[in-house]
């Protein structure tokens, strides 16, 4: 069993909440709504085709939001990891099965932090990021840089419309 974290911005804690039940999260595709029922059919038709994903979504590919992101979080503000543990939103927008899905919203430093800094930036603090403990000192900081890019082009995306920066979590 293995941990899954999409990243995904959202224009509020209700929309975000939305997505806990979402099959494949917040960036699986979403079908179109069954025809309205008609009056010589009991129900309607059922979507056949897939639109557009519920919303834009950033694959975690394991990065969880709570100690990784937060250490992120340090390396990118400057800020201690435990002022950040400090400030830290502490409750799911949605919780499910006992936390075997989540939603959490992330610390809105983070969010302008990754909306603010460069492309150089995000490259120079994916390696120190690579090596610390929370990664087991051994992850590939070309893959985190790849990763913040992403990442940091949806919470600019999200930031321009006033949206916040989420994480649908499943175990």
């Amino acid at each position: 069993m293995g941990l899954l974290c999409d990243y995904f911005v959202a224009p509020t804690d209700d929309a975000a909440a939305g997505t806990v039940d979402l099959v494949g999260g917040p960036g699986a595709a979403v079908a179109a709504s069954p025809d309205p029922r008609g009056l010589l059919y009991r129900t309607g038709r059922p979507a056949t085709t897939a639109t557009d994903p519920a919303f834009p979504t950033v694959p975690g590919n394991g990065v969880e939001p709570v100690v990784q992101m937060g250490t992120l979080e340090a390396l990118l503000t400057g800020r201690t990891f435990d002022e950040v543990l400090e400030s830290a939103r502490r409750d799911p927008v949605a919780l499910r099965d006992g936390g075997e899905r989540l939603v959490l919203r992330l610390n809105d430093p983070l969010a302008d932090a990754l909306a603010t800094a460069s492309d150089d930036r995000l490259a120079e603090v994916a390696g120190p990021w690579s090596r610390t403990d929370e990664f087991w000192g051994d992850a590939d900081p070309d893959a985190l840089a790849s990763f913040l890019l992403d990442l940091a082009a949806l919470a600019r995306g999200g930031r321009e419309r006033g949206e916040a920066l989420y994480c649908w979590v499943s175990v």
